[in-house]
């Protein structure tokens, strides 16, 4: 599976060009055996480093690379996945932000996902 879809890459790549705001994370990555989680919200022109929020210990906002990725090799055979059930719902700095305060990208992301659903059910 390619890590992002060609409609992620191409909503990356224009959040690449407006470089500079605080773009909503387009896609989420993760180790499937161990640590690492990143969420990317820009690709450069390169169309290999994206800029996100990285968590391989300790959450930063930061650039990595695709290709670095795809070529990580896991135990059993395993590969760096896309999370095909994440959306993001926020800028990239309230996970930044929730990441720091709770120690990885992973628990801010059930956090802002339960103050989500608590905000779409407090208007029903």
């Amino acid at each position: 599976m390619p890590l992002p879809t060609s409609d992620q890459r191409e909503q990356l790549l224009a959040n690449g060009r407006q470089s500079g705001r605080d773009h909503v994370p387009v896609v989420k990555f993760f180790n499937p055996v161990g640590i690492g989680t990143w969420l990317a919200t820009e690709l450069d022109a390169d169309q290999d480093t994206c800029f996100g929020l990285a968590d391989i210990g300790f959450p930063e906002l930061g650039s990595f690379s695709l290709q670095e990725l795809a070529a990580l090799e896991l135990p059993f055979g395993m590969h760096i996945e896309r999370d095909v059930f994440f959306t993001g719902e926020f800028p990239i700095s309230a996970y930044a932000e929730a990441a720091h305060e709770t120690g990885s990208i992973t628990a801010a992301i059930r956090i802002l996902s339960n103050a989500a659903r608590a905000q779409h059910g407090e208007g029903t």
